[in-house]
Parts: structure tokens; sequence; C-alpha cells
């Protein structure tokens, strides 16, 4: 068995420089090598102009989404996520039981949280869907 003492104080430190130049040596050397045997391109017009999925740039731009298309993704991830935190309390929930852990009022206290939430969404219109000829009568 090896004891503390034996361990040189130096050597810890010694290994973690030799670690940290190892990374800047290998990071430098690929920049290096990507630098010097890498393609190079002549610039030109073509090449400088933004990509626009195949299509050529400019013209008319098409028309911007609502914020309610951006507002409804949200709710959906953020809703999808805490539903994520309920499936691990569901699969444990009879081996809390069996070891008396009170576990129903903070799930039941997390589930009143995220009714809160969704009554506050409701109640400020953010779960409304506008019909489709109020949003072309608007553009």
């Amino acid at each position: 068995m090896i004891s503390e003492a034996s361990i040189p104080t130096h050597g810890i430190a010694t290994t973690i420089l030799i670690q940290i130049g190892a990374a800047l040596a290998i990071g430098i050397g690929i920049l290096t090598l990507s630098y010097f045997l890498g393609q190079k391109g002549t610039p030109n017009k073509t090449k400088n102009s933004p990509y626009e999925c195949g299509m050529p740039g400019g013209g008319n731009l098409p028309r911007r989404f609502p914020i309610r298309f951006y507002l409804t993704a949200m709710l959906f991830i953020l809703f999808d996520i805490e539903i994520v935190f309920l499936i691990p309390w569901a699969l444990v929930y009879r081996d809390f039981l069996q070891a008396s852990f009170p576990i129903v009022a903070p799930v039941l206290f997390f589930i009143g949280v995220l009714g809160l939430g969704l009554a506050y969404e409701w109640r400020k219109g953010a779960l409304k869907w506008e019909s489709r000829s109020r949003i072309s009568k608007q553009s």
C-alpha cells in the first residue's frame, strides 16, 4: 500500500502542467497543419455571397412568422421538460412509500406550480390561436 507521505506534492502539479502543455501542443499542431496542408481557394463573388439554402439571395424576403409559433413551441418544450421530471417520481413512488418517505407532498407542490403557470399562460392568452383570416388581414 502506498502512503500519502511517499507521493511527492510537486508530482501532481507536474502532471497537470504536462497535460495542459500536451493539449496546447495538439491544438496548435492541428491548426498549423490545417493552415499549411488545407485547401486554399481564391475568393470570388459567388463564394463570398451568403448561402440561402440553394436559392439566390436577395429579392423579396419571406413574410415573418408570427410570435405565436415561437411562444407555442417554447411552452411545449417547457411543459414537456416538466413532465420528464415527473417520470422518475412515478418509477420510484412505491419504493418511497415502503420506506415511509414523504414523497407525495413535494410532487403535489410541483404539480401545483405547473398548474399555476398553465393558468397564468391561459389567462394571458398565450394559448389562444388566432384564425387564419385574422392573420392574413394584419399582413
